[in-house]
C-alpha cells in the first residue's frame, strides 16, 4: 500500500445520512445529522446536551493549507500522512485536560475514530481569540515598522524579534465579516480592541459584558495549561488561536465552551526549547511548512503578496511538492502528537472505509 492511500484527502463524500449540504472547510467537513438521528444519539449515548440539540459528524482530512492554498505532493499524495489524526489527538488531549482542571467543556461529544468527532452545534462568539507569549511573525513585522498599539494595548519599546513578552498578550480579531460596528472595518479577520468588544458585545454574539471576562479567563487558563504541559516536553508555546461558543446542557444551562481545535500545530506556533536557548528558532508547527514553501520557490513574494493570489493558486495547483517535504511535515505532526499524548499515533491504512464501517455499525448513521 502506498503512502498516498493512507492519506484522507477528500472528506466531503461520505454516505452519512443528512438533510443538509456538507460544509467543507480547508481541512474539516461537517455533516449535520437529521433531527431524528441527533435525538437518538443523545439518548443512546447519554450526551450532556439539550434533547433537541443539533449534532454533526466532523471529519478531518489530511489536507494541508498554507498561504490560503491547498498543497499536494508527488505520487498522488494529496495531504500529509497522519496529519488529521495528529491534530485530533492533540486537541482531544488538551480538551480532556481543560475538563479535568475545571476550565470549560468543548463542542466534542464523542470520538468514534481518530479522524472523526461527534459535535454539538454551538452559537459561535464572533472572535478569533489570538494570544501571544512571544513577539514574532506578523506582530514582529508590524512592531519593526514602528507600530506599538496592538488591539488597543501599548507595547513597550526595545523588544527584539522572538523575545518573550512581559505578559500574555490577547489580540482578538473578527471571525467573519461584522457590520455596523463603529471603527471596525467590514472585512474578515480584522483586529479589534477590548473596548470595541465591550461597546458592541451583542454584535460579537456575547450574552453579556461579563462574558467577555469569562472568555478572557478561559483563554488565559487554557493557554497556561498547554504551555505548562509543553514545557515538560521542553517545547515552547509561542502563540495560538482559541474559538468560543455557547451551548445548552441537558439541564437547560447555557454555557461558554471551547470550539474548533486547540493547541495544535495548525492553530499555534510551537518552538523547540533547546534550540531556542541557543538562539535558533525551530518550528514544530505549520509555520515550519510555510518556511519550507518560502524557501522552495524562487519567488517567495508570490506567497506573501495578497495581490498575487492568482499566481499563488497556480503555484499550488501546478507544483507537486517533493515527497521528502511532505514526509518532513508528517514527522513534525506525528511526533508532536505522540509526545503530547504519550501514545503512538495510529495511522489508518484505509481511513475512509474504516470511518464508514464504524458510523454504520456503531452509530447507525449510514444506510
Amino acid at each position: 500500500m502506498s503512502l498516498a492511500d493512507k492519506v484522507l484527502a477528500v472528506n466531503n463524500d461520505l454516505p452519512i445520512r443528512t438533510d443538509n449540504n456538507v460544509h467543507s472547510g480547508k481541512v474539516r467537513s461537517v455533516y449535520w445529522l437529521t433531527e431524528a438521528d441527533s435525538r437518538r444519539l443523545i439518548v443512546e449515548n447519554n450526551y450532556n446536551v439539550a434533547a433537541d440539540a443539533p449534532l454533526a459528524i466532523m471529519v478531518i482530512s489530511d489536507r494541508i493549507s498554507a498561504f490560503e492554498c491547498i498543497w499536494h505532493g508527488e505520487g498522488g499524495m494529496n495531504g500529509i500522512p497522519g496529519k488529521g489524526a495528529a491534530l485530533n489527538a492533540i486537541s482531544n488531549q488538551w480538551f480532556k485536560l481543560f475538563r479535568e482542571k475545571g476550565l470549560a467543556d468543548s463542542h466534542i461529544l464523542d470520538v468514534p475514530h481518530p479522524l472523526v468527532w461527534i459535535v454539538q452545534k454551538a452559537r459561535p462568539v464572533m472572535i478569533e481569540a489570538i494570544c501571544r507569549q512571544y513577539i514574532t511573525g506578523s506582530m514582529w513585522r508590524s512592531y519593526a515598522k514602528g507600530e506599538r498599539d496592538f488591539c488597543g494595548i501599548q507595547i513597550a519599546e526595545g523588544l527584539e524579534r522572538d523575545q518573550k513578552l512581559p505578559e500574555l498578550l490577547i489580540t482578538p480579531s473578527t471571525k467573519g465579516i461584522l457590520t455596523g460596528i463603529p471603527g471596525v472595518p467590514e472585512v474578515d479577520d480584522v483586529n479589534v480592541s477590548r473596548g470595541d468588544i465591550e461597546n458592541n458585545y451583542q454584535s460579537f454574539q456575547f450574552n453579556s459584558v461579563d462574558d467577555i471576562d469569562v472568555y478572557e479567563k478561559l483563554l488565559g487558563e487554557g493557554f497556561d495549561v498547554i504551555s505548562d504541559e509543553l514545557a515538560k516536553l521542553d517545547q515552547i508555546f509561542v502563540d495560538t488561536k482559541f474559538e468560543f461558543g455557547y451551548v445548552t446542557d441537558a439541564s437547560g444551562n447555557e454555557k461558554l465552551i471551547y470550539m474548533d481545535e486547540v493547541g495544535t500545530p495548525d492553530s499555534s506556533r510551537i518552538w523547540d526549547g533547546p534550540n531556542y536557548r541557543e538562539g535558533k528558532v525551530v518550528e514544530n508547527s505549520k509555520e515550519g511548512f510555510r518556511q519550507l514553501l518560502l524557501n522552495h520557490f524562487p519567488d517567495p513574494d508570490i506567497l506573501l503578496d495578497k495581490n498575487r493570489m492568482d499566481e499563488r493558486r497556480a503555484l499550488a495547483t501546478d507544483n507537486a511538492l517533493p515527497e521528502s517535504v511532505m514526509m518532513a511535515v508528517s514527522e513534525t505532526y506525528v511526533s508532536m502528537a505522540e509526545k503530547i499524548t504519550g501514545q503512538p499515533l495510529v495511522i489508518s491504512d484505509n481511513p475512509k472505509a474504516e470511518i464508514i464501517q464504524i458510523l454504520k455499525d456503531q452509530y447507525g448513521l449510514i444506510d
